[in-house]
Parts: C-alpha cells; structure tokens; sequence
C-alpha cells in the first residue's frame, strides 16, 4: 500500500490522537480554528473543532464578530465528547464573558471524567492586524480591546496559558516595561490562575503600552532599539517565559521551574496566526503523550520553522508555513534556567533528614558555590568545543555495579562500561558531612542502608577504593570507563570518563571536568533534557528509559519507541545517542530501528545466568541488525539507480 505521499513506504494505519481546538473562525484562514486544524494535522493528529465566534476578517482587517449562541457551543461540545473524546484541548477566541463562565463550568464537570486530558488557553484579544476580536458585548472595536476578559474561572482547571506581552499586562493589570516585569507577571499570573504560563516574548515591543497604538505603531527605528535593549530584552532574541507549576508526568527537578527561552528572531512581517499556531501545537505535541516542557519547546521550534519559511498571501501579514515535524536542532531554543530549584532536589534526594540538617550540614561556602552553579546553567564556563569527541560508537555498552562484573567483561574485550554505584548521599557534601560528628550520623545512615535499586551502597574510602580499582583496570585493558555521579573522584584518579543524569549538573563542576580531558555523557528523559544536555556539548547524550525498567526508581513514564525516534531524528547528527533502559534481545531490533545507534543494557547483563555470554549475544544481534540495515538502504539506492 502506498503511503500518502505516493512512495513506497507503508501507510501508516494507527488511529491518530484526538486534539480539539475551542476557538473562532478565520474567514481568511490564517488564524483561529482554520491555523488550529492545519496544525494539528501537520504534527500527526487529527483535528475536532468548536466554534466560539464567527469572524469577518482578511490579512488586513476585521470588520465583524459574532459570538455563536450559548446553546451552539454546548451542542458542539456533547455532541463532539460522545464520540471523539479528545487527548488535548486547546482554547483560544472566546468572545465574551459568558463564553468564558460556560466554559470553565463545562471543563470543570469534563475534568471529572477526564482528569488527565491537558487544556490549553491561548486568550486571544487581538488580531495581528490590529482589530480587537473579544466583543465582551460591546459593538465598539476600540472600546472592546480597552477591555479585557476575566479568566479567572479557570483556576484550576487549565494546564497552560499563553499570553504574549500586552495582553499578559492586561491578565495582571500590571506594567510589563522591562524584562523582569514581564517575568514577575507571568509568575503571579501562574499563582492566581494555578497553572502554568508561557509569556510570549516574541512580539514584545516597549515603545508604548497602548494595545491598540502598539500594534499599529512604527517599529524598528534607533529609538525602539534603545528602549528594548534598556528594559533587559535583546533585539535579536525571541525571548518566552515558562513559568511550570506542578508538571504532571514531568521530572522533579522540572516540575516547578523557570526558563527562559531564547530563540533567534526571525525578521518577516508574515505572522498571521502564530500564537493560535504555538498554542495549538502545544495540544498537539501533549497529545502524543510529552510533558508540558517538551511540547513548548517543539511548538516554538514548529512556530520558528513556519516563519522561516512563511510567505504572503493578501495585503496584510500571511500565516506561518506548516512544515512539519520540527527536526532542525537550530530552530529549538537555548533553555535558561532561573530559580534555585536544583539544589533543594538535589538535598531533597541525597539526605534523608531535615531542612534543618541540610542547613547544619552544608556550610555557607558551600551553599554559595552550588548556588553559582545554579546560576551559571546553561554552562557559560564550558570550553565552546564541549567534551571529548569519542572516536567510535558505543555499541552496546554495559552499565555495572561491581568489580567483579566490571573485570570479567573488560577482560572479554568489552572496551566500553559505565560503573555505576549509587549512594545514598550528594558527592557535592561528601567531604564536609565527613569531617563533622553529625555528618558522620548520616554518612552511617546511608552506608547501612540499600539503594533504590536494592544494591548495598558504599560511602567513604569503600566507594574511593572501588573506583579507583574500576578506573585502573580501564587503563589496564585499554578500555573507556565511565564513572557514574562521582565525577571528583574520576578526576582524581583520571576516567576516561563521567556519565551524569539531569539533577547532577547544576551542583557539578562541570568545567574542572572538562579541564582535565574527561569525556562526558548525561541522561534526559525528555525533548527538554535533550536540549539542556545538548547545551554542554557531551561526548554522548543517553535517551530513556525507553522500556519499563525495574533496575531503579524513575520518576517519568517509558519514553517508548515513537519518542526515541523523535529524539533521535534531531540529534543523531549531532551526537552518539544511546538507549537505555529495559532494552533486551525481544526488543533490540525494534530499538535499532529507531535509528540510534548505541544501546546501554543493565539487566539483560547483569541478571542473566552467564553475564559474559548475554553481553556477546546482545552485540552479535546488535550488529546483525546493523548489516541489515545497511544491506536495506543498499537494495533501496540501487532500485532507485534502476
């Protein structure tokens, strides 16, 4: 069967997700439903609609808009829930007050049955064109756009809004001037809505604060510059604002953070639609089953590569091109983190005591240093070339937790493990917690105790003579070893290399790493982790954990075999990428699939009966799925040559 592109490839079969969008209708085509629905087809969904309002408009105007009656947009609703239950709902144009109320009662009584099914508002007020588009019952298109709705019947109800500059200072009726206004607003807008916010700073414009006079008004001129580049913005940026608030399904360490998003600003005037298209994309991407943070960052990247490649089709601004999938790695924006949230996880983790241990036990030098850690993430202190370049892949690349396994594989000729023993504390407060009585008290917790997977963990001089043993007999067999979290003591004794997750790297001197000629590799677990990871340039970036692993406790869900194909189309240029977790001979070949080109495999080794034989019987599948694929792309050059 031919797939819907005409070539050979098959058609794929499976039932797309249901996305629906709750908003008005462009009669033009470039925004609201018309955008929503191309949208959401183009990123692998399929489309339910409910008009709010009907509106007369072009690329240049609006001249009428008109409300669907309350009984409409009920009808709409039942009748669409009763068969196509939606996995994403995204609302943009309400026209009044009274669509706003309905609503939320409506949302309110689905999210009973539907608890886990995410809702997006984009609060459109204006068109790009300038035209107020809320009626709020008002005839008068100026005075309506003077106005704005209240939504705070949604508290509660919503994952996300996505206001842009102005009309964020409407939602808090508050002065967005500067950029630490901009920010402090999206914050108290997420309190008082309790969700989520993506402030929108990519049409930003400070020459004045008029809504209307704003969006008409003459941009561009040394004067402009000047005022955007005193108020904290950069002329050449796109800047957003992710304000995360509780994150379903997201990793601790993320589920309440603040990040800016920077991306390069793409100069076109053609950008009709591009908040109902980012909001929509959002639903889109979260219906795939992504947390929060992956689909902002591949709606803004989709939103990106629609301007890039956006053309004009009347007299005014013409919508944002549908292109895709986003895959170009340069179109995802650098993540700037904000907030000291990564060491109270970190203390949260690794000591099992109180703040007030915390406090005892951490001494103000070292609060300070974690704290300009914290501060300089994404890593400014890295070297612009990154992390050791590995001269071949990994293959498949055992991850051990003992000598013993560590020794008998390195003998075999295995030339690539990780060690990996977890303790129950923070190497960042190793030595300090050892020096005092009452460090002593937890050091003896952790010791005697198990880790989450149910190893013994080690502390002290047992870890250090443990890795210094791994480390020496790497070099022994001339083999890379990989040290798991203890990235002090792989320095001191000389790694190959360190392999860190996501909670590890603001609270790791990642530079001193570097210095001393360590390779580097971190785990992600999402689109987001992807991009923080890419952002120190590693020696190899692990994916996962793409099956259920028992191995140890993870906070997200399996990443499955759609995402990891996902995440490698946009890296594998970039990077050796590795799978991990729950990966064995029943599924390595659908792994392989996927494109990735390295596996990391624990239990499949390290529970079987004759670990040395399972390692060898994973490579020879390993490899003969690398003959096949190459042997396929082979057969398909040459028929195409025919």
């Amino acid at each position: 069967m031919l797939g819907i592109h005409g070539d050979n490839a098959p058609m794929n079969t499976e039932r797309p997700a249901f996305v629906w969008t709750i908003a008005g209708s462009d009669s033009g085509g470039g925004a609201g439903i018309q955008a929503d629905m191309a949208t959401i087809q183009d990123l692998g969904c399929h489309g339910c609609s409910v008009v709010t309002t009907v509106t007369a408009q072009s690329s240049v105007a609006v001249t009428l808009v008109e409300p669907v009656s309350a009984a409409m947009l009920m009808a709409q609703l039942t009748t669409l829930l009763s068969d196509l239950p939606p996995k994403a709902i995204k609302i943009g144009l309400l026209a009044d007050q009274t669509q706003v109320a309905l609503l939320a009662d409506w949302i309110a009584s689905f999210k009973i049955h539907y608890p886990s099914v995410p809702v997006i508002v984009d609060p459109v007020m204006v068109a790009s064109c300038g035209d107020a588009l809320a009626v709020d019952n008002c005839q008068d298109i100026k005075s309506a756009a003077k106005s704005a709705l209240d939504f705070k019947p949604f508290k509660g109800l919503i994952e996300l809004i996505t206001p842009n500059v102005l009309e964020l200072g409407r939602l808090t009726h508050s002065d967005v001037s500067t950029k630490a206004q901009f920010a402090a607003a999206a914050l108290a807008l997420s309190q008082s809505l309790d969700c989520s916010v993506l402030a929108k700073g990519g049409d930003v414009s400070f020459g004045c604060t008029d809504i209307l006079d704003d969006t008409h008004a003459q941009t561009q001129t040394n004067a402009h510059d000047i005022a955007y580049k005193s108020n904290g913005w950069d002329l050449e940026l796109a800047e957003d604002y992710l304000v995360c608030r509780q994150v379903r399904a997201s990793s601790k360490l993320h589920q309440n953070g603040r990040f800016w998003l920077a991306s390069q600003r793409v100069n076109t005037r053609h950008n009709h639609g591009s908040g109902c298209t980012l909001s929509s994309a959002i639903a889109a991407v979260l219906a795939q089953g992504f947390v929060l943070q992956d689909a902002v960052v591949v709606a803004k990247a989709y939103v990106s590569q629609g301007l890039s490649a956006a053309i004009g089709l009347g007299q005014g601004p013409g919508p944002l091109a549908r292109t895709g999938w986003p895959n170009n790695l340069s179109r995802y924006a650098k993540i700037n983190l904000c907030d000291g949230n990564f060491i109270s996880y970190q203390l949260n983790q690794h000591l099992d005591v109180g703040n007030d241990l915390v406090a005892t036990v951490l001494s103000a030098t070292d609060q300070a240093t974690a704290q300009v850690r914290i501060a300089s993430t994404p890593p400014q202190n890295i070297l612009s070339h990154g992390f050791k370049v590995l001269d071949a892949d990994l293959g498949v690349y055992p991850v051990v937790s003992d000598l013993t396994m560590l020794e008998s594989l390195l003998s075999a000729g295995v030339k690539t493990v990780q060690l990996r023993i977890k303790t129950g504390i923070s190497e960042l407060t190793t030595a300090e917690l050892a020096e005092s009585d009452l460090g002593k008290s937890a050091l003896g917790r952790c010791e005697s105790g198990k880790s989450k997977s149910g190893e013994p963990e080690l502390i002290g001089s047992e870890l250090e003579a443990q890795i210094q043993t791994a480390i020496a007999l790497g070099k022994h067999f001339n083999a890379q070893i990989f040290i798991n979290d203890h990235w002090q003591l792989a320095i001191k004794y000389h790694a190959f290399g360190v392999h860190l997750g996501q909670e590890d790297l603001a609270v790791t001197d990642l530079a001193a790493i570097q210095a001393a000629g360590l390779a580097l590799g971190i785990s992600s677990h999402s689109y987001f982790e992807l991009l923080l990871a890419h952002q120190y340039s590693p020696s190899y970036i692990a994916l996962g954990h793409i099956f259920p692993t028992t191995t140890k406790q993870m906070p997200s869900a399996p990443q499955g075999l759609a995402k990891l194909k996902h995440y490698v189309a946009l890296l594998q240029d970039h990077y050796p990428l590795v799978a991990i977790g729950g990966i064995d001979l029943a599924n390595l070949a659908k792994v392989k699939a996927t494109g990735v080109g390295n596996i990391a495999v624990v239990r499949a080794i390290t529970k079987a009966k004759d670990p040395l034989a399972a390692f060898a019987e994973l490579s020879q599948a390993w490899e003969q799925c690398s003959l096949s694929e190459e042997l396929a792309v082979k057969h398909e050059l040459g028929a195409k040559h025919e």
